[in-house]
């Protein structure tokens, strides 16, 4: 009963992983490791920056921002496939995602770690909670692309990483 269990929440969390994986965009303020297999000189671990370029042995400077990190690894990959390497194996992971921020009423405002699937819930968790003055209508939520747009939230809808969130007052 245990290994099945194990076995399946081991299932759930790789399935989790890989569509994280694929979908997640990567921008500046994260912090990314790529590995080589069996070339640890090829190892490199780096916040994107503003510019969105890593630098990176034998290609120099590479653009990653806009990307997922499968499409670094496949980036990475065809370059030194060939030339460098008969066969690469290629792993990029996200080690530190960069921030979403939180204002309005909530109890302690400012930027928290994002982690995927983080809802708007979970963010007023981490913020201490709503104030006594907080709206749970109205919770705008401004895309990290573009500042401007707001979005009328949920407390169950998904937040992404450099979004940010404000918690209006109510009124009385």
């Amino acid at each position: 009963m245990i290994k099945k269990i194990t076995i399946g929440m081991l299932f759930v969390l790789i399935q989790f992983s890989v569509v994280a994986k694929s979908s997640y965009i990567l921008g500046p303020g994260d912090k990314v490791e790529i590995r080589v297999f069996g070339q640890k000189d090829l190892t490199v671990e780096t916040f994107l920056s503003n510019s969105g370029q890593i630098n990176y042995p034998f290609f120099g400077e590479i653009k990653v921002t806009g990307l997922t990190v499968k499409q670094v690894e496949k980036l990475i990959y065809k370059g030194l496939k060939g030339d460098y390497l008969v066969n690469p194996n290629v792993y990029v992971h996200v080690v530190e995602y960069r921030p979403f921020y939180i204002h309005g009423e909530v109890q302690k405002p400012g930027g928290y770690p994002y982690q995927p699937g983080l809802t708007v819930n979970q963010a007023i968790a981490l913020a201490g909670g709503l104030t006594e003055r907080a709206s749970k209508d109205k919770i705008y939520l401004f895309k990290e692309k573009n500042k401007k747009t707001q979005i009328n939230a949920s407390l169950t809808y998904k937040v992404n990483a450099g979004d940010t969130i404000l918690i209006k007052q109510r009124f009385f």
